[in-house]
This record gives structure tokens, C-alpha cells and sequence, in this order.
């Protein structure tokens, strides 16, 4: 929807006070209620109860407790913006190495109460098939639920969305948040298209350590998450540090190397340099 795309716009070049939105007082009056409203840190609630994609009655806090989580909050019957925001979910998640299902998994919510169990089932096989890849069912979950339990968790995540009934769609921003095993929120992502190298490192993050690499280690020394911008950014003084100690490293290594080669040379002209003894044999004669 052309403005939710608007709203995201106009956040990502106004941020006050953790709020990815332009003040209230100076937005067209349909996109008054629509931003991002960072809660860093702040708990997701576990007992909201959804249904999933085969119909059954689920707590979020179903899900926590194992692994790192991608927040995707959208609506089916959305014409535009979600589908790309989906989109662009899956082709980052594509890029990134990790599986879903193993080492995170994902939680699409319906912001739309009158969405039902079916329609979540028919998204996950479409977006389930692009992906690709085994054992993801198990991971990413469609859920539908009750306007309660919707209200309680968007205004938890600071997810603003606004209901136009004379076009009969929702004006949203378009975000992801990344969350601790735990159900924590550790990260916004903005927009409809999703770095993966920022995707990984917010899972790496998020997961406090649980999944990952030594690489991954060094890149999070390198980069810090910005939270008014959604995105990673280069820390230069340890990026100097780093640099400044990798070269060390070099240099010692280089420096060993060249001594034990001189000592080595040093031992061969040792030898070479010897006497040489030979045997003189001398004859009496009577």
C-alpha cells in the first residue's frame, strides 16, 4: 500500500525518541497511527494466545526458550507492502547460511482479526516453497488470532498501524524485529529488503551466543547495530584496533620466521666450516 510505504519513508528520515515516524501532528491525518515505536529489550508477552496454520490454540511463549526468533508482523489479504516485506524475508534468509529451523525460526503474526487459520495455511506453503529448504516447516509459523491478543502484541513491539475502512486495507510500516530465545526484542530491521549480513549478525546477536562463528565474533566487534537506522555500521576505532593487531600478529610471525631461518643458515656454515682431519701415514725405514 502506497501509504505504509509513506510512513516507512517518512520514519526512516525523522526519528525522535526511539520513534521511526514523523510527530503525529504533522501526518496526513490516514497515517497519524502508523510508525515504529523501538522497545528495545522490552518482553514479548508469552501468554497471548493465537491460532497457528493447522488451526490449533498457541501461547507465544510456545515458542521461546530454544532459539533466536524473526518477528513479522503483516496481514494476508494485503495487497502489497506485506507480500514484499515477506519477500524480502525470505530472499535474505535465502543469503544467510543459517537454517530456519535449526539454529532460528520465525513468527508471521496477522495484525487483521478477521483473518482465520486457512489463509495462514495457504502463506506458509507459498513462502515455505520459496525458501526452499528441509525442515523449515517446523520453524516458521503463520498465526492468526483475536484482536486482543493482536493489540497487546503490537503495542508491546511498538508496531502502529492504522485501519482504512473506506479501502478496506491497513496503513503500516513495514519492519522486522529479531528476538532472544527468550522473546526479548533485540533488533529492528526496516524497509522490505533486509541485508542478510545484517540478518545474520541480529540472529547471531539475538541467539547471545548460542550460533555463530569466531568470524561472527569479529564482524559484531567491527559493527554496531544503530537503532535509528535499523542497521549495522562500522565501529573505526575497532576496526584500528583490529587492524593495528592483526599487523602485530603479522609482524611477530614475520619477525620468528626470519630468526629461525638465521639460525638455521647460521648452523649450516657452522658445518661447512669444520677441519678436516685426514690420516697421515707415515713409513719407518731401518
Amino acid at each position: 500500500m502506497a501509504m505504509a510505504l509513506l510512513a516507512a519513508n517518512a520514519g526512516g528520515q525523522a526519528m525522535s525518541k526511539g520513534i521511526l515516524s514523523p510527530p503525529a501532528n504533522v501526518r496526513p491525518p490516514n497515517l497519524q497511527n502508523v510508525g515504529i515505536e523501538q522497545h528495545l529489550d522490552g518482553q514479548v508477552p508469552p501468554d497471548l494466545v493465537f491460532v497457528d496454520d493447522t488451526g490449533r490454540s498457541v501461547k507465544l511463549g510456545d515458542y521461546f526458550g530454544k532459539k533466536p526468533l524473526i518477528l513479522n508482523l503483516a496481514y494476508y489479504n494485503c495487497t502489497m507492502l506485506c507480500g514484499e516485506v515477506l519477500s524480502g524475508l525470505t530472499g535474505a534468509m535465502k543469503m544467510v547460511k543459517f537454517n530456519l529451523g535449526d539454529e532460528f525460526d520465525v513468527l508471521t503474526v496477522s495484525f487483521n482479526p478477521s483473518e482465520a487459520p486457512a489463509l495462514a495455511a495457504e502463506k506458509k506453503k507459498e513462502y515455505l516453497k520459496r525458501y526452499g529448504r528441509p525442515g523449515a516447516a517446523s520453524g516458521w509459523h503463520f498465526l492468526t488470532g483475536p484482536a486482543e491478543s493482536i493489540n497487546a502484541l503490537t503495542k508491546a513491539v511498538g508496531f502502529q498501524y492504522q485501519y482504512d475502512p473506506r479501502i478496506n486495507q491497513f496503513a503500516h510500516a513495514t519492519a522486522i524485529i529479531v528476538l532472544t530465545p527468550h522473546g526479548r526484542i533485540s533488533r529492528y530491521f526496516y524497509g522490505v529488503d533486509f541485508p542478510p549480513k545484517d540478518l545474520r549478525m541480529g540472529l547471531v546477536e539475538a541467539s547471545q551466543g548460542k550460533i555463530g562463528n569466531a568470524v561472527d565474533q569479529v564482524l559484531l566487534y567491527c559493527y554496531h547495530y544503530d537503532p535509528a537506522t535499523g542497521k549495522y555500521g562500522a565501529i573505526v576505532s575497532n576496526v584500528l584496533r583490529l587492524g593495528a593487531g592483526v599487523t602485530i600478529l603479522l609482524l611477530g610471525g614475520l619477525l620468528i620466521i626470519l630468526f629461525r631461518l638465521d639460525k638455521a643458515a647460521q648452523r649450516r656454515i657452522s658445518g661447512s666450516a669444520r677441519p678436516v682431519q685426514t690420516k697421515i701415514q707415515t713409513r719407518y725405514v731401518r
